[in-house]
């Protein structure tokens, strides 16, 4: 088999399937990473989401028995709704990241991988593959560099040339020695709009992010949200685009390659308060089909009450008290206590002290303390 006559055709096949952009690079360790890795763990800085084991993170032999090189690929997302829906007193509506606008890009790049696995089979049937997106061992970002698909951004996103860093990536291990393609020259130079724009310092410095306080992951979590983190939220849902809107390389980028990736304004973009009512089943139905919707709908609905409490939205006062009187979950008690009181009024007052007599739960009393706070003794 000629290897590099199977790489072009690999190249022109990724284009009639809808791959925007292939790479090939090596399967040695990622060193460098690697170190990356270990300061990251070093300092708190990991999300806890990732992998465990730094070396499967790092070394793609621990992976698949005697790899020979990595395939990357890219598939590239919108950045812009077609049809917009405004938020507006009395109807504020919340806000879903563009990385989890359509059909979750797990299930769309998994199903590139897998065609490509299959095309590759025929033309050489004793070709090995080990595939992933995201929730894979391998730090996507580090094989995306390594093959040329783009340089890795002091936001820690891969920016690509022609999409900046509107993409969504995935990778393949493979047993075959295709030949490497050379990286990118890192393009961000004296540029730090991306650090300077991050709400919350989460970007440390370009190229370094502190997972912890990174509004990205804040949205996932199913606790009670940092005090300091919550006026910073503003209507984020789920993700943070903050430090990609910010990029000078992300400006006019803008691509409608694939439907699945299209948004619906009002599933991307939806109402808050409608939100704190929800069934798992309406939720599921609703949101499942997004990769915002992985962690379940108490992190969405959390959030949805510290966006109402953002706008002071007034109109959100009698359902944010019947979240408070009856949800059965204290995160979102509690967290409607605290809305409450930002929000402000007599009613809301009232709710407040009456709720504090028959509560029992100590970390909701907290945080209707908080909210009694917010009213002028």
């Amino acid at each position: 088999m000629d290897i590099r006559k199977l790489k072009n055709e690999i190249i022109d096949y990724s284009k009639s399937i809808g791959i925007d952009k292939i790479g090939f690079a090596s399967s040695s360790p990622f060193t460098e990473m690697k170190n990356k890795l270990l300061i990251q763990q070093e300092l708190g800085y990991q999300s806890g989401f990732e992998e465990k084991d730094i070396e499967k993170r790092v070394n793609p032999a621990l992976i698949m028995e005697a790899p020979q090189s990595i395939i990357a690929i890219a598939l590239a997302y919108p950045s812009k709704m077609g049809e917009k829906v405004e938020s507006k007193k009395g109807q504020r509506r919340g806000i879903f990241c563009r990385a989890s606008w359509g059909l979750d890009y797990h299930v769309l790049v998994k199903e590139k991988l897998k065609q490509l696995e299959a095309f590759i089979s025929e033309k050489l049937p004793e070709a090995r593959f080990q595939s992933m997106v995201d929730t894979g061992e391998l730090v996507d970002r580090a094989v995306a560099e390594r093959a040329g698909i783009g340089w890795s951004g002091k936001n820690c996103s891969i920016i690509t040339p022609e999409f900046g860093s509107y993409v969504y990536l995935g990778e393949m291990v493979t047993n075959i020695p295709f030949e490497a393609d050379q990286p990118l020259e890192d393009r961000c130079g004296t540029c730090n709009k991306c650090v300077e724009a991050c709400p919350t310092g989460a970007l440390v410095q370009g190229g370094q992010l502190n997972s912890q306080s990174c509004i990205a992951f804040l949205t996932q979590t199913k606790g009670f949200l940092a005090d300091e983190y919550r006026e910073r939220l503003g209507n984020r849902l789920y993700g943070c685009d903050s430090c990609q809107t910010a990029c000078p390389d992300n400006k006019g980028k803008d691509f409608h390659f694939h439907t699945e990736m299209e948004p619906d304004p009002e599933t991307v973009k939806p109402l808050l308060k409608p939100l704190l009512h929800m069934s798992n089943r309406d939720f599921k139905e609703r949101f499942g089909p997004l990769s915002g919707s992985w962690r379940g709908k108490k992190p969405i609905q959390r959030n949805a009450i510290i966006a109402l409490a953002h706008f002071k939205d007034e109109t959100a006062v009698p359902d944010l008290i019947t979240v408070m009187r009856e949800d059965p979950r204290p995160v979102l008690r509690g967290t409607a206590a605290w809305a409450l009181g930002k929000i402000g009024g007599e009613e809301a007052k009232a709710a407040l002290l009456k709720v504090a007599a028959s509560e029992k739960d100590e970390e909701v009393l907290e945080e209707i303390d908080k909210g009694l706070q917010f009213f002028p003794i």
